[in-house]
């Protein structure tokens, strides 16, 4: 399955380079990734961000959005494959999505009820995939 990580700016923060370094390799074991940076003066503008969307299965980041277990994450995973070709995620930036941007989305994810800073919202989105995609893989990560 092709995984698309759109995110509103490039990680900047040293935590969050060290993340992606560390998750994405593992990641694209498993999967074809590819990664989208949204200029931060693009950060409201959904025309743009949609554009980046477009023509994939959309889950929106987002505090109001279901709370997966890593299991449950492994389950959609599998059945987003048997439906579609590509699945694109999405996480806002400072001030989240834009209304147009939730309101296209085809799901609502939510990493836990805390507001975290874009940049890790991003690691924790990347190692969340490795390790549900480990689950649907057979692999030993996950324990």
């Amino acid at each position: 399955m092709k995984i698309r990580v759109v995110t509103i700016g490039k990680p900047k923060l040293p935590y969050a380079k060290a993340g992606w370094d560390e998750y994405l390799p593992r990641l694209q074991r498993l999967h074809q990734i590819e990664i989208r940076n949204i200029s931060d003066k693009f950060a409201y503008d959904e025309r743009k961000i949609l554009a980046e969307l477009e023509g994939t299965t959309i889950v929106a980041l987002e505090i109001q959005g279901k709370a997966y277990t890593s299991e449950e994450l492994a389950a959609f995973l599998s059945k987003r494959e048997l439906e579609s070709k590509e699945l694109s995620f999405i996480i806002g930036g400072p001030e989240g999505l834009p209304e147009t941007v939730r309101q296209a989305a085809h799901y609502r994810w939510s990493l836990g009820r805390l507001t975290l800073p874009h940049d890790l919202a991003a690691v924790v989105l990347l190692e969340a995939l490795y390790r549900a995609s480990t689950i649907n893989a057979h692999l030993p990560y996950h324990k």
